[in-house]
């Protein structure tokens, strides 16, 4: 077996969920979720089938979006697993616990805007994600200041009252 890391690639802000799932079903079932919890999203999937022409399947409603799920997955390369690019002003928290309940959907690796780097295990079989590095490591404890700033942030953006 192999390990290696695939980075995502993607422009700096831009949010995606990376997941597991188990059935071709899932491309079309995903893109019925996002459309249906957030009107007007912008987004680009990609499915990579494990089975019969395993073939990266795509959808979406952002062709660059599609194209760069499409170029991510293929990257990663890792059978039944899927990631969903979100267009500007659009974010995980709003379609996370839809994307969830998609009943195909296995496991969600991460959401995030942050660089991430997906760990991946190759064996004569195929490949599978055993993780990600999703961002970078503690620098140390937040104090009283931090928790302060915090809040504000959370209220500020509108996520608390």
């Amino acid at each position: 077996m192999h390990l290696a890391t695939v980075t995502i690639e993607k422009p700096l802000e831009t949010n995606f969920i990376l997941g597991q799932t188990h059935f071709i079903k899932t491309v079309e079932d995903v893109h019925e979720i996002l459309v249906t919890s957030v009107p007007g999203i912008k987004f680009g999937l990609a499915f990579c089938e494990a089975s019969g022409k395993c073939l990266v399947r795509t959808s979406g409603t952002d062709p660059a979006l599609v194209e760069l799920a499409q170029k991510n997955a293929l990257a990663i390369g890792a059978g039944h697993s899927f990631i969903v690019f979100l267009g500007e002003g659009f974010y995980p928290i709003n379609v996370l616990n839809a994307v969830k309940m998609v009943p195909e959907v296995c496991h969600i690796f991460c959401a995030t805007a942050n660089p991430t780097q997906v760990i991946v295990a190759e064996s004569e079989q195929g490949r599978g994600i055993l993780g990600v590095i999703d961002g970078s490591s503690p620098l140390g404890v937040e104090g009283e200041e931090d928790i302060a700033w915090r809040k504000g942030f959370l209220r500020m953006i509108g996520y608390k009252l």
